[in-house]
Parts: C-alpha cells; structure tokens; sequence
C-alpha cells in the first residue's frame, strides 16, 4: 500500500510543478470603480473550468491552470468585460495573453499580445430595465391592420359620389354583378352548392352569349352590306 501512495505523491507534486497561478488585476474605471459597485464577480476560463475571485484591490489569481490554452472571461452581474486568449506553456515561461473575439475560432492565435499579469476593465454597464413603451399614434397608424380598416373606411366615404358620377349603363351592369354575388353567397353559406356553382357557372357563360351574339349581328350586318352592294352592280 505504500507504494501506490508514493506514486500519487509523485504524480501530485509534477502537477504542481507544471501547474500555474494565473494572476492578474480588475483595473476600476468610470464603468466600475470599485469591489462593492463590481459586487460579486469571478474570473473564469473555459466558461467556469478553473475559476479565482476578485479582491477588494481588484487582483485574482486562477490556482494550478495546467498547460494548454483557455479563453478568459469575467462573470459579474451588472458588468460586461472583454474576453482573453491564454496559452499556458508546460515550461518554465510566463503565459501568453492574447484578445479573443466570441465565436471565432481559437487557432490561429491572433499575432497582436497582451501585457502578463493579465489587466481586466469593464467596457459597460447591463441595463435590465426596459422602459414602457409609451402610446404613439404614429405607430398605431403604422399597423396593417389599422391600415386596411383606413382603406375601407375611406371606400365607404367616397362610394356615394363614385356611384353618382358613374355612367348609367356600367351602374346596372355593376347592381346586376352586385346582386349575382350577394345570391351566390347566400347559396354558398345555406349548404345549397349546387345552385351556387351552376349561378357562377351561368355568370360565366353569359358574356360569351354576348360576345357570340354580337358577332352573329356584325356578320349579319356585314352580309346584308353586301347583298345591297351586289343588287346596286
């Protein structure tokens, strides 16, 4: 049993020594000058993996980051901070600090460095209050709705003075069509669909009837033209 035990010792001093103790400091600002408006915030990496609190002069340290490369961030509740690259080395060498951008990958590193220990500082406020949105009659206006009741309303104003400088004729025609369309739905919404289909069939057929007759009386009027011609010769 002792000897297991002193392969763990072993193997928990190497990953000490390859462990780091990622320092570095919350510079206060106009955003943020001091612990109490930062209020309880943690420095993080790899969203929560190792994580170090902040001091009431603003410095964290992260313990034992082992070798590889993390992206840095600050969990605060009223602030917002710039996230870092961070590349620990296994040898004995300071990390690399780099600016990350979310969303982009992490290779290839960005070329431009940061200064080590690293120097955080709030770049804004979060701002939960959403204010009440207030009556606007504009944007009432603006609604498709409200514009279509508008157009409707408008046709119901300027119908009476549309019918009166209409011409005679088009006004039957347009009452006759009226009252088709009016039987046709009552027939529709009373269940009688056969009587409403053979009505739209009807109202269909009757302007060819027209138009046939009208040709029948232009040819019959052409013939006639012609016969006289011929009876003058």
């Amino acid at each position: 049993m002792r000897i297991p035990l002193t392969l763990l010792a072993l193997a928990s001093s190497c990953l000490s020594v390859l462990a780091l103790d990622l320092k570095g400091r919350v510079q206060w600002n106009e955003q943020c000058p001091s612990l109490k408006e930062l209020g309880q915030a943690k420095v993080v990496l790899d969203n929560g993996k190792l994580r170090g609190s902040v001091t009431r002069d603003g410095s964290f340290v992260i313990p034992g980051v082992p070798a590889g490369t993390y992206v840095l961030s600050v969990q605060a509740h009223d602030h917002h901070f710039e996230q870092l690259r961070v590349d620990v080395f296994e040898a004995d060498s300071l990390p690399e600090v780099r600016p990350y951008f979310p969303g982009t990958p992490l290779t290839p590193a960005a070329p431009a460095t940061l200064p080590y220990p690293i120097v955080l500082s709030a770049r804004g406020r979060h701002d939960y209050f959403i204010p009440r949105e207030s009556f606007n009659i504009i944007g009432m206006f603006k609604n498709p709705m409200m514009m279509m009741m508008l157009g409707a309303g408008v046709l119901v104003l300027f119908m009476p003075t549309l019918m009166k400088n209409m011409d005679p004729e088009v006004m039957e025609d347009f009452k006759e069509r009226h009252a088709k369309m009016s039987n046709i739905q009552n027939s529709l919404q009373s269940g009688d669909l056969a009587s409403g289909f053979s009505q739209l069939l009807a109202g269909g057929e009757e302007p060819k009837a027209a138009t046939s007759g009208t040709s029948k009386g232009a040819s019959s009027a052409g013939a006639k033209q012609r016969s006289g011609k011929n009876k003058k010769r």
